[in-house]
């Protein structure tokens, strides 16, 4: 089946899935029903089995899913089974400490440059990475074959350097910047807003205290 057949809410659910079976494999577990994956994930066994059965399945009736096997096929999903190079403009307090953040390495996350208009940052190095002025930006991408950028910069300037990274042949955003970026279809755009979970745990720990106060 086609990936654009299926719906962002179960891509959504597969890292999770892909983290919780990680645990699993690394404590030893050779195999796991879908009810003892819902019990640790808090996901329920009927939805577990839809998702993966957009896939293929995996598992067996009466005998659960293999962890190693299903671990490795959801990393193979979701593209972790190759390397992915990425760089990431702005090198403020969220760029360095994303550049800083070691498990993307381990999941084939490969940082290769960082990028920022500050005269007085540039030169510094962040991991033994020295940080290059955006001008340099273009070039580095087609010369590195990069494919995810990693916009940490603010909102007025998101949009201009976006179009920039399309113009050289990017085929990624990760963007932490504080609005949507639109671009053509062949580039992948995942828009991150850290206030909106915020603001939905707010509301969860606003219902409960209701909650609590009806009683």
């Amino acid at each position: 089946m086609e990936a654009k057949e299926i719906s962002q809410a179960v891509i959504g659910r597969l890292p999770r899935y892909f983290r919780y079976l990680g645990m699993l494999k690394d404590e030893g577990t050779e195999r796991v029903s879908s009810q003892e994956l819902s019990d640790i994930m808090q996901v329920t066994a009927s939805q577990i089995r839809q998702d993966l059965n957009h896939f293929g399945g995996f598992g067996q009736q009466g005998y659960g899913y293999n962890v190693e096997y299903l671990y490795g096929e959801i990393g193979k999903i979701l593209g972790l089974d190759k390397e992915h190079k990425l760089i990431i403009i702005g090198a403020g307090h969220l760029g360095q400490a994303l550049a800083n953040y070691m498990n993307f390495e381990r999941r084939g996350f490969i940082f290769r440059g960082i990028f920022d208009n500050n005269p007085n940052i540039c030169g510094t190095k962040i991991r033994d990475i020295v940080v290059r002025p955006v001008e340099e930006l273009e070039d580095f991408v087609k010369e590195e074959n990069i494919d995810i950028a990693v916009l940490t910069v603010p909102k007025d300037s998101a949009a201009m350097i976006a179009e920039q990274l399309a113009a050289c042949g990017i085929k990624a955003i990760w963007n932490f910047a504080h609005t949507d970026l639109k671009m053509p279809k062949e580039i992948q755009i995942e828009n991150v807003h850290l206030l909106d979970s915020l603001m939905k745990l707010s509301y969860n720990l606003a219902s409960h205290e209701g909650e609590d106060y009806a009683k």
